[in-house]
This record gives structure tokens, sequence and C-alpha cells, in this order.
């Protein structure tokens, strides 16, 4: 009998061991310290907005988190979490995220000194943490970043000196340190685009080198943007079957394990698909409000005429007081019972809704009946770019420059930033608004085309004002990104001219379409012609004929030839330009020599193919 019990005693032994051993094994094979260093930084930053809320260290892999990008084997190489309101420290740990690539902090309110930890991150290539409230130096060690190119440290509380071995950073091509209070020496940097402005102590006279280049005013972002969900899956389930093989005995264990965590990951996906019920948990804590069409009714008297402030081919809007004194823009679209469905039209505002930027305009709340849509902004006091072209006093050439920038600053979040991307479809200075200070926001995207990362481009009736429509997109109805960087370019010489688009031809010396004619003006280098006749003098003619260059690489007839917006900002920034133009003139040059076509010929043939008609339209039609 004896014997018997111990025996009895010695399996309960061992099956305690296994059990413990279970429930320990794949805690300790899941210790990842990219997920502990991400969940550090999360500790040591406040999160007013609860941005960061997926970041749970229960989890064995990060790639499913927002604001983070894993490489295919599921290293974390991307970390972007612009303007979300963090405040608080940027930890130290972030130095054990040994393969990150792309780190982009900018506009938030994260304090305290630079880690020193930053030098540790050696695969390193962008690095933006300006308009921040960073205090102390740079520290030496940012020296050891071998791989960087892109470093904006720009609009923060920094002192001290510049660390000299800057100097040895041959890789960086982009520098931006201004608006902090840095001292000499400055050293003498290998990047070919570098910016000290507003350092008191260095721009003391203003003449110094790099004190007086224009301030750049976007962020070149990092293309290693793609989602590596299904490879954390892949490896959880690799460990279950590990531990099934190895461990016959606990099998079941394994399965309900691995089973559980399936549920929990299927689980999560579908709440980012199912926006709708997500957002529904949001709207009564975030910005996004549902409003009752009462309440609209009564806050724009009814949708009167008098309160009319715009109209386009996708609604009327309407100026509105609501109760607690808000003044909003209440835009009434077309068709309301036409856009898709009660579901549909929530989840594409409510996904839209999540799409936050200082340059674009953030969408307030929404209004739906059966046979009514609504979308609430808040009211821009400065209008549109295409009233205040208009206004009296002219606009000055630097706000144009800076409005050119704001808006295409806009366009780059929405085709490269957010996930799925965001065509907006109808690209002009009437859709560009402006704020108190003259800072640009993009507006009326609020029902624009969704398209994953994936896909080139969408199709759908066409949309939009004629003038500004890719010729593309008025053929074959097709819109991408490449839509938009073509709207742009009118957007630019819309800037220029202080003109709408269809108003060029009106009289002698502009015969034909815009493009044709601002072509013929930059072969025969009469820029002065083109500029407003209001701002007079008052423009930098090298900053002019620069301008133009961009907007005529973004107005090209094929779509693959003219550039992303990530290269049309750094073309503004006077990065690049040079050389993309000279390789445009070269293809051009060797297409002209195979089709047998004269210059003239060529810009003859935009007139032909209907990209601008003599009379503005717009154009509706299902989304």
């Amino acid at each position: 009998m004896g014997t018997k019990r111990e025996k009895v005693a010695l399996l309960c032994v061992v099956f305690l061991s296994l059990w413990n051993f279970t429930s320990s094994f794949p805690a300790s094979r899941n210790v990842n310290p990219e997920v502990q260093a991400l969940v550090d930084i999360k500790e040591k930053l406040k999160d007013p907005h609860d941005v960061l809320g997926k970041w749970d260290a229960t989890f064995a892999d990060p790639c499913t988190w927002t604001f983070v990008t894993c490489s295919p084997d599921g290293l974390v190489i991307g970390l972007v979490a612009l303007s979300q309101g963090l405040s608080g420290p940027l930890s130290p740990s972030i130095a054990n995220l040994t393969n990150l690539q792309t780190l982009l902090l900018q506009n938030n309110k994260i304090s305290g000194k630079l880690p020193s930890e930053l030098g540790e991150l050696t695969k390193l290539q962008t690095l933006d943490l300006s308009r921040n409230l960073f205090t102390g130096g740079i520290p030496a060690s940012i020296t050891n970043l071998g791989s960087l190119q892109y470093l904006r440290l720009n609009n923060n509380s920094l002192s001290g000196t510049i660390p000299l071995s800057m100097a040895n950073m041959t890789t960086l091509t982009f520098l931006d340190l201004s608006y902090n209070n840095l001292s000499d020496p400055v050293p003498k940097f290998h990047a070919k685009t570098v910016n000290i402005m507003g350092n008191p102590m260095i721009c003391a006279s203003g003449k110094e080198k790099g004190c007086n280049e224009k301030k750049p005013m976007s962020t070149v972002y990092s293309n290693n943007q793609q989602s590596s969900e299904t490879s954390g899956r892949s490896k959880v389930q690799k460990i279950a079957l590990a531990i099934g093989s190895s461990l016959g005995c606990i099998c079941l264990l394994t399965v309900i394990f691995g089973f559980l965590l399936w549920r929990m990951q299927r689980h999560n996906k579908q709440i980012f698909y199912e926006i709708n019920e997500q957002c529904r948990q949001e709207v009564s804590l975030g910005n996004l409000r549902r409003f009752q069409f009462r309440e609209l009714q009564v806050a724009t008297h009814n949708f009167s005429s008098k309160n009319i402030i715009g109209k386009g081919g996708f609604g009327i809007v309407y100026k509105g007081h609501l109760q607690d004194g808000t003044i909003v823009a209440v835009k009434r679209l077309k068709d309301g019972n036409a856009v898709g469905g009660e579901t549909q039209f929530q989840t594409e505002v409510e996904m839209i809704s999540l799409a936050v930027h200082r340059n674009l305009l953030r969408l307030q709340g929404f209004c739906m009946t059966a046979t009514e849509r609504l979308l609430v902004y808040p009211y821009m006091s400065n209008g549109s770019v295409a009233f205040r072209l208009r206004a009296k006093p002219a606009l000055t050439w630097g706000t144009r420059k800076q409005i050119a920038m704001g808006a295409a600053r806009g366009l780059l979040y929405l085709h490269e930033q957010c996930d799925p991307k965001i065509i907006h479809r109808d690209v002009k200075a009437a859709n560009i608004l402006l704020d108190d200070y003259c800072e640009a926001v993009v507006g009326d995207f609020g029902l624009a085309k969704l398209l994953d990362h994936t896909d080139s481009h969408v199709t759908t009736a066409v949309r939009g004002t004629v003038g500004h429509i890719a010729p593309e997109y008025l053929s074959t109805g097709q819109s991408s990104e490449k839509t938009d960087v073509f709207g742009f370019g009118i957007l630019l010489l819309e800037l220029i001219t202080g003109q709408r688009a269809l108003e060029f031809g009106k009289t002698a010396s502009q015969k034909g379409a815009m493009l044709d004619w601002v072509k013929k003006i930059h072969h025969e280098k009469k820029f002065d012609m083109l500029v407003d006749k209001d701002l007079k003098n008052n423009y930098d003619r090298i900053e002019l004929e620069e301008i133009v260059k961009v907007a005529l690489l973004c107005t090209q007839n094929l779509p693959s030839h003219r550039p992303k917006m990530s290269e049309v900002v750094r073309m503004l920034e006077g990065d690049g330009l040079a050389e993309k133009w000279e390789a445009t003139q070269r293809a051009e040059e060797i297409r002209f020599r195979a089709n047998d076509f004269s210059s003239s010929q060529q810009f003859s043939n935009l007139n032909n193919n209907s990209v601008l008609l003599v009379q503005e339209m717009e154009l509706s039609g299902p989304r």
C-alpha cells in the first residue's frame, strides 16, 4: 500500500511540475525586448487621448499596435505618432528598439532631455522630434547614428553647443535645428540642407550661414509602412506547435491556449475593420459627435440661404451656431439617401475622423437620417484660399508659400500615413481653408475615397471640378493619389497667379489651356508674366521658378511620371528638385525623339485630351 501511495504522490508531483512548466513556458519564450521597450515608453508618456491603449504587455508581438510598423519578419522598424498630444519624457528604453529605422514623434508635448540612448539606434534613417518641449543639450551620442539621413529637432527648447562631432555625419542630407536656444560654435555639416535660424545666440545678425534659409515646414516620411499582423500570429502558432510536439501529455492545454489566442487576435482584427462599434465607444470620450438633425436645423436657421458659405459638387456648406455658442460649418451632402446606406456612411465617416493632422480639417461630427447626410466641421475664419486670392489685401508671397507647404503636408498625411490611405479627389483652392493664422487646412475630404495601401487605384464615377481633374481620372474614372498630385500642381499655379484655373485663355496673351500657357512661359523664361499683379515685385524670383517647376512635375500627363507627395514636400523644401527636373527633361527629350513630336505639339495634346475645358463645371455622381 505504501508503495502505491508513493507512486500516486510521485505522479501528482510530476503533473504539477508539468502544469507549472506549461504556464511559464510561453511567457518565458514570448518575452520580447521590443514589447518591453514600447510598454516602457508608453508608461513614461502621458497619453490624454489613450491613443496608445492597445500597447499591452500581455501580447507577445507588437506588430498589430497602432503607430508601430514592422518588417516582414516581425521586427519593429517604425514608430510614427505625430500630433497625438503626448507629453512627459521619452524613455531611454527606446534603445532596445534596435531595428528602428523611422522615429517620428513631432508636434506633441514631449519634454525632458533627449535620451543619450538614441545613439544606440544604429539603423535609424529618419528622426523627427520637432515641435515638442525638449530641453538640455543635443547628446553627443547622436553622432553614432551612421545611417541617419534626416534629422529634425527644430522648435524645441534645446540649449548648449551643437556637438562638433556632428560634422562627421556623412550620411546626413537634411538637418533642421531651428528655433531652439543653441549656441556657437557651429560644426561644418555635410548635410545638403541645414537650417539653424531662430537660435538667437547663433543667428544674432541673421546673416550667418544657415540662418537665412527658408524654414522647412514638413517631414519626409519613410515608406516602410506595412503591417505585419500575420507574422505575429505565425510566431505564436509555431511556439504552440513546438510545445505540443515536445510535451504530448499537455497537448490539450496547448490547444486551448492557441485557440484562445487565435480568438483574441481575431477579435482585435474585427474591431479594426468593424470600426463602427469601436468609434461608438470613442464618441462619448473623444471629439467625434453624432448630431441630431433638429439640432443642426436650429444652428443654421433651417439651412437658410443667408448662412451659405460654400457650394460644391458634393453639397452646400452652411455657417451654424450651436447652443453652446460654438461656430461650425455644416455640410449638407447632395443625394443623402444615395451615399450607400447608414452602416457604410457611418463606417467611412468614423474611419476618416481618425485622420488627425494640423493641416487637415478635423471632422467634429455627423448626422444621419433616412434622407439626409450631414458633416460638421470647425468654422475657418479666413475662408478658403480661392476666396482670399480675390480679397484685399492680397496674400503675401510668404503666406502663399506657407499655404503650399501646409496643403502638401496634409495630402502627404492622407496618402502615406493613413491606413487605409485616403484619396481627396478634389484638390483645389476652394477646398484649402485658412485658420486664424492663415495656416492651410485641407478640407472637404469627409467622404473622399478610402484605399488600401496595396491598391493602386479605385474606379468610380468622375467627381470634382473640371480644370483640376487629372486626365486619367477624367477619361477612365480611375483615381489614385497621383490624381491628387495633379490637383496640387494646379493649386500651386493658382497661388502663383491669383487666378482660377479656367480664367486662363481669356486674354490674347494667354491662348490655349492653362498648362499650355504656363509651359510656354516657362520655356521663354518670362516668369514675371505668371505672377499675381497684386504682388507687384514683392516675391522671390528664384523661388518662383522653383515652384513653377514643381507644378509642372505634378501635372505631367501620365500619373506614373508624377512625384509622390513626399517627394513634392522635399522639393518645396529645396531638396531634390534640380535632380528630379533634370531627369524629367531627359526623359521627355527621349520621348519626343521617339515619337517625332515637337514641344508645341505635345502641349496641344493636353487640350485635345480635355484636361482643361473652357468653362468650369462640377461633375457629380455616385462616389
